[in-house]
């Protein structure tokens, strides 16, 4: 609270003068104390009949003494001192004003260009113990999904482990209400929930921007203080400050975590299926539909007895290069691959998302696998690996199929069993098609007969046909 004292304010020289001349205008003996009784000006007068108080806001802070002149003096007195007081408020105010706009200022100087959201709470908790009266302060930030706030940078340099559920204790109270607290008497509040330090007094502030909770700051004292509404405003600003920058660093951390989801996700799945489990509002193409597809199957021919001849790790290695040149020939024609089994690869167009010339791709494909086989830099995959594809089209089931613990994005349906068909009966470098595929792309590629094929579930033979290329 600020105070004025009666002794600083009449030894001030314009005072001292004014008062001077005071005294000998109305020549009378006066005698001026302070509130203890110590006498400040004028003659120490014995027994005094009359005392007049000198009042700042109905508090006395000092006596006139003397006849009935003396009240003129007390009042002058009285006045001068508001007046000093109001002076001491607004430099006071003026003073608070200049440290909140410092404060900022230092605050978003050093955390305007740090993503981390680590490094971004520790400058908070710098930043706040130095301008606030505490020996512990902590940045706290609140999951979404759980609804618990935890501790993520705190002042010392292990930082303890504390939950708190939304709503629960005092910060999950202020988080709760978005409004911040003093609390100087924190054991005598019965949401207090006791942490790894004792705390006597503590401020709380919410982190939020607009209406939404990203978590608290805490700014806590083992001994008893005085926090007052100056010190919490302080503590709002450099929460406000706070929310920005944290709120990027979360969007980074999550823009880098989805990075590395798509990746990883990239080096299973085609670009079209990514895209479609990172965008939230892309998951629709993801549920079980009928819709038509060009389904692409390819196997290494004699693959087992292949495998006799190497060591199991030279096999993966040679499997993991042909892989890679198939795939990147897959995912430049848009196609997806769905699955491999062993050294089979089942690739899908126009799924998820649909493709008009499907088919057309689906062979455009098959004839750039079969000739980048023969451009792989290794000699023993160029000698060793014939593959056969098959190739069919037509209205399959597509989407997420499986337990709610675990989904495959694949295809379902007679077209399906088709291709597989058509894949097995390929010699290599053979690439074998259904009329379906056929009479789409006959326009655009050659092709002979190959003849009529038996297909498990099917009473009718299919008719297929060859890629000549």
């Amino acid at each position: 609270m600020t105070t004025v004292r009666l002794k600083r304010l009449i030894a001030k020289k314009e005072v001292d003068q004014m008062l001077n001349e005071l005294l000998n205008a109305i020549d009378t003996p006066i005698s001026i104390q302070d509130v203890t009784g110590k006498w400040l000006v004028g003659e120490e007068i014995e027994n005094p009949d009359n005392q007049y108080p000198v009042q700042l806001n109905n508090e006395v802070i000092g006596w006139v003494i003397g006849d009935q002149k003396a009240v003129s003096i007390a009042s002058f007195l009285s006045y001068l001192a508001q007046q000093e007081l109001g002076k001491k408020e607004l430099a006071k105010e003026t003073l608070e004003k200049y440290k909140e706009i410092n404060l900022l200022y230092q605050v978003s100087e050093k955390i305007a260009a740090n993503l981390k959201l680590n490094e971004v709470a520790k400058l908070i908790i710098e930043e706040a113990h130095t301008i606030l009266e505490a020996n512990s302060c902590s940045v706290m930030i609140l999951d979404e999904e759980t609804k618990e706030l935890s501790i993520i940078s705190h002042l010392e340099h292990k930082t303890p482990k504390l939950l708190l559920k939304l709503g629960e204790g005092i910060a999950g109270s202020v988080a709760l209400t978005g409004k911040a607290e003093i609390i100087n008497d924190v054991l005598s509040d019965p949401r207090y929930a006791p942490g790894p330090n004792p705390v006597s007094s503590l401020m709380c502030a919410p982190i939020k921007i607009k209406n939404r909770i990203l978590g608290v700051i805490n700014i806590s004292n083992k001994e008893p203080v005085q926090y007052t509404a100056a010190d919490l405003k302080l503590l709002n600003a450099l929460a406000s400050q706070a929310a920005v920058a944290i709120e990027n660093a979360l969007l980074h951390k999550n823009k880098l975590r989805e990075e590395r989801i798509k990746s990883n996700l990239e080096r299973y799945l085609s670009s079209q299926v990514v895209e479609a489990v990172l965008d939230l509002e892309g998951n629709s193409c993801l549920i079980p539909v009928k819709r038509n597809v060009s389904i692409l199957f390819s196997d290494i021919r004699n693959f087992t007895t292949k495998c006799e001849e190497l060591a199991p790790e030279t096999i993966v290695g040679y499997l993991n290069e042909y892989f890679t040149h198939m795939v990147e020939v897959i995912f430049n024609h848009q196609g997806t691959v769905n699955k491999f089994v062993g050294d089979m690869i089942l690739a899908l167009f126009g799924a998820p998302y649909k493709m008009i010339d499907a088919e057309t791709k689906a062979i455009s494909t098959a004839i750039d696998m079969q000739r980048r086989l023969q451009m792989i830099p290794v000699y023993w995959i160029k000698e060793n690996f014939k593959t056969g594809i098959g190739i069919s089209s037509g209205k399959v089931v597509v989407g997420n199929i499986g337990s709610p613990r675990h989904m495959d994005y694949t295809a379902i349906g007679d077209e399906v069993n088709i291709a597989s068909r058509l894949q097995s009966i390929a010699k290599g470098g053979q690439i074998l098609v259904s009329r379906s595929v056929y009479e789409a792309t006959k326009e655009s590629f050659e092709f002979k007969e190959f003849g009529l094929v038996n297909v498990k579930g099917k009473k009718n033979p299919v008719e297929v046909f060859e890629v000549v290329y």
